[in-house]
């Protein structure tokens, strides 16, 4: 049955500078290594999937493949344009909810905002963001979803040759804060409101002003921040290119979980002074969303006044970062009434993981199992811990056990497993990328059969880098 695809493709009427028209470029001998059938359903997809058009040998009908637009701050510096430099949208469709959503191709080849990059993409940093996207949809965590990943039978140059993939992602829209910078320094301000008309019309329908954006943006940005935190989860490069105004996880790259708490964990090579670390992506991302508001100046009739609600709004950020915080890991501990007078319990207990090197994910779940003496090094400690929190527990209706096994989950994409993965398919066998997709599909109840995946590393298992793969 032919593959059809129901694109419905905005982006590509707003102005021809918003974007590079351009097909993706062939590849030598596409395999398909996986077709994520259940999300193809709920986007009106029909037919059977062909390792062609996900490789990008075969522009589906109704595609307008794009290269879009925008620039960034990188580890803080402003670069003026980006852009997609390995990754083409090739259209829209708008799925069974009726919300509109991207399909893209990454790995897809050069473009002109490649800045002498091959525009590919190696087979482990395609099969990392497919595994952890999907991991993140099922902890119900804001994301980029995996559509396809496709094997191109040619090699990518990188520290040493390696397999060529490409994945096919879809998203609730790329549209970056790094998309509205490159206009408002440009000074092309009619391109600006564009945008902006653009963006509320797609993702928030009942915002009039700047103001309430960056506002509505903001309030997402710290749900999500506080979600990532939850599940011990680091981006790795939190750019602002990398910041969706959707709010969504995007753009996984040297993206990791905590195995043993630290708050100062980080994994990313390129980050050397911990920018993008645990701990630092609340404080970042309240930085992102200045950024976001100066390039929205422009379109405020008084720069004062804008300037003065935009102050106040960011202001505010780290209050509402804290209180999702607070709602998140309250239910972690089995608190379903939280209070500011919890936070110092949870604290407690995180500074206990910190200095007993326990682990992230198997101590918050064996609360729930009632086995979370045995995570720490001197059980002891705990104890004087738990002699606190069991009263809060006794004080409040709801079962506390029902609520930490929804809300920890008992598996994560653990780093040396997918490193176990990647290095697995890099010599031809994907077993193990489809037993992680699987398992990972239910985080909150994982079977005995995949107990292993629960482990954390071994010493000599343990990832201490990961590499975006560009």
């Amino acid at each position: 049955m032919t593959l059809n695809i129901p694109f419905d493709n905005s982006y590509a009427r707003l102005p021809a500078g918003f974007y590079t028209r351009q097909d993706p470029a062939p590849v030598k001998a596409p395999s398909l290594i996986a077709w994520n059938a259940a999300l193809a359903a709920e986007l009106g997809i029909t037919g059977t999937p062909d390792a062609a058009t996900f490789a990008g040998n075969a522009t589906p009908h109704g595609a307008a493949p794009l290269a879009q637009l925008y620039a960034g701050h990188q580890f803080g510096n402003y670069n003026p344009q980006l852009g997609d430099g390995r990754a083409l949208l090739l259209g829209e469709v708008i799925d069974t909810t009726g919300t509109r959503r991207d399909i893209q191709l990454k790995g897809s080849g050069p473009t002109p905002y490649s800045r002498n990059g091959d525009g590919r993409a190696a087979l482990g940093p395609v099969l990392r963001e497919y595994v952890v996207s999907e991991a993140m949809h099922a902890l119900g965590i804001p994301t980029t979803r995996a559509l396809a990943a496709t094997r191109t039978g040619q090699e990518v140059i990188r520290e040493r040759p390696l397999p060529g993939a490409v994945l096919t992602r879809v998203a609730s829209s790329h549209i970056r804060v790094g998309t509205f910078q490159v206009f408002a320094a440009r000074q092309q301000y009619a391109d600006l409101q564009t945008l902006f008309d653009y963006t509320v019309d797609r993702h928030y329908p009942g915002v009039t002003s700047p103001t309430d954006l960056l506002r509505a943006v903001a309030t997402r940005q710290a749900q999500l921040i506080a979600a990532w935190l939850s599940v011990g989860f680091i981006h790795g490069v939190m750019n602002t290119d990398n910041c969706s105004l959707s709010g969504e996880t995007i753009d996984y790259g040297p993206c990791a979980f905590m195995d043993t708490y630290n708050p100062e964990t980080k994994f990313s090579s390129i980050d050397r002074m911990g920018r993008y670390s645990y701990a630092a992506q609340a404080d970042i991302i309240v930085w992102n969303m200045a950024q976001l508001a100066t390039a929205l100046v422009p379109l405020m009739p008084d720069d004062d006044k804008a300037i003065a609600e935009f102050t106040e709004i960011l202001h505010g950020m780290g209050d509402t970062i804290r209180a999702e915080w607070l709602t998140r890991f309250a239910a972690k501990i089995g608190i379903s009434d939280p209070t500011p007078e919890d936070a110092p319990l949870i604290g407690e207990l995180l500074v206990l993981m910190d200095g007993q090197q326990a682990d992230f994910t198997n101590t918050f779940r064996a609360l729930g199992d009632g086995t979370a003496r045995d995570q720490f090094t001197d059980p002891t400690a705990f104890d004087a811990w738990e002699a606190q929190w069991k009263p809060r527990l006794d004080a409040q209706a709801q079962a506390p056990v029902a609520l930490m096994q929804r809300t920890n989950p008992a598996i994560i994409p653990r780093n040396h497993r997918i490193e176990q993965m990647i290095a697995a398919a890099e010599a031809g066998d994907d077993s193990l990328f489809h037993r992680l997709n699987a398992a990972y599909a239910n985080p909150y109840d994982a079977p005995e059969a995949d107990a292993d995946l629960r482990r954390p590393p071994l010493p000599d298992e343990r990832v201490r880098a990961t590499f975006c793969g560009t």
